[in-house]
């Protein structure tokens, strides 16, 4: 899967970024140094965050629920990347020392998350109560990574709602999304 922004989009959501202080900080402690040690070679590195009044410009219309901020970090390796397994390890650990679940495609298979032919996805919730309060998207390919985070307060099926929205991915029909095991992958 391709995460496309226009340079456009991309210069005009830095430079507001730069004179935002509303977006959060969405990741755990140690999620944004494994994110950048997980392939065995260097990356070229892109973000963009859209803060609520952004998102609610982009969209013409009230964020869903209580949406917050949408980011988007794009990992682009020059050879096809190896995905280290200690580095995964460390990642899924972050995530849960701060208590998000995690859920993997069922279909992937562990060679499949060290190496990837086709985009392979990791996904993790952190929950307040019933609403889910944060969404981690992971898409991890060949030659690039893909990070979304939805930070706010929002039904799981806001979720759905936001999926083909603002870069965050379509929902893929062929994913079957189930719960890591407790040992990551």
């Amino acid at each position: 899967m391709r995460f496309r922004v226009p340079v456009a989009v991309l210069a005009f959501g830095v430079a507001l970024l730069s004179f935002s202080g509303k977006a959060q900080q969405l990741q755990p402690p140690g999620v944004g140094d494994a994110l950048m040690n997980l392939a065995s070679q260097p990356a070229t590195h892109t973000a963009v965050v859209f803060d609520r009044d952004m998102i609610q410009g982009l969209l013409n219309e009230r964020p869903l629920a209580a949406l917050n901020s949408v980011t988007f970090e794009s990992y682009r390796y020059h050879e096809p990347a190896f995905y280290v397994p200690e580095a995964v390890g460390a990642l899924n650990a972050a995530y849960d020392t701060a208590g998000w679940h995690h859920l993997v495609n069922a279909n992937a298979t562990p060679r499949d998350s060290a190496a990837p032919a086709k985009p392979i996805t990791d996904m993790w919730l952190h929950f307040q109560g019933v609403d889910v309060d944060g969404c981690t998207v992971v898409i991890r390919g060949p030659r690039q990574m893909n990070v979304i985070e939805v930070s706010g307060l929002f039904r799981p099926l806001d979720l759905v709602k936001l999926s083909g929205h603002l870069g965050i991915p379509q929902i893929d029909p062929g994913a079957v999304m189930v719960p890591a095991p407790p040992s990551g992958r």
